[in-house]
């Protein structure tokens, strides 16, 4: 049965990108626990050629994502894999040093469905740092949250991101945070092989019409 609706977010990890080359390389996922919201937005653009009245040609970029990751509270190891936190040896206190460069991490979590839910990674993401800030008790207690401004970009081979549909193998399902999925080497030969058969379709219909 598929899914017909969304919700509840959780299980979010992060990897830290040890290899940005290619092929890029991921550490082991770590959970951040207390995840309150995650908003991504696309990011391109839809380009228009007028010609003859009409609409001759037109173009869709993908230039990844953009949003917002919102949490309980960041973990300390999130503060120096991918901040560049600094903990010192004899007092265990966090550094923070301005000339330190964030590192870029895969993003990976899961979004309940109404059947089997999804579970996502995002190949390529930075981060803002989480900002700091609280206020005085009431009569009640409520929780302050922190919040990343998160971009996710294409990997130099393209990829932006991978998702699990309602046919994933449960094998895969099971081990989805346990390191960041890649493409098998059978999946990426079978991709391969779709893309020419796709241009050769188009060349075909073109050449028909002519």
């Amino acid at each position: 049965m598929a899914d017909k609706v969304q919700f509840n977010l959780k299980n979010v990890h992060y990897a830290p990108m040890t290899t940005t080359g290619e092929p890029p390389e991921w550490g082991t996922p770590v959970k951040i626990p207390g995840a309150v919201s995650l908003t991504l937005d696309q990011q391109g653009e839809l380009t228009k050629f007028y010609a003859d009245g009409i609409v001759y040609w037109q173009s869709s970029s993908n230039n990844g994502y953009e949003g917002e990751l919102e949490v309980a509270l960041y973990p300390d190891s999130m503060l120096v894999d991918i901040w560049g936190y600094t903990k010192t040896d004899t007092d265990n206190v966090l550094i923070e040093n301005a000339t330190v460069e964030p590192k870029p991490f895969a993003l990976l979590f899961e979004i309940d469905g109404d059947a089997n839910g999804r579970r996502y990674c995002m190949y390529n993401c930075s981060g803002t740092r989480p900002g700091i800030g609280s206020k005085t008790n009431e009569a009640s207690k409520t929780p302050q949250t922190q919040k990343s401004t998160i971009s996710a970009v294409p990997l130099e081979n393209g990829d932006v991101l991978a998702r699990t549909t309602d046919e994933t193998t449960p094998t895969v399902k099971q081990k989805w945070f346990e390191k960041v999925y890649k493409k098998t080497a059978a999946a990426a030969a079978s991709l391969s092989q779709t893309e020419p058969a796709a241009a050769e379709s188009d060349a075909g219909e073109e050449a028909a019409s002519a």
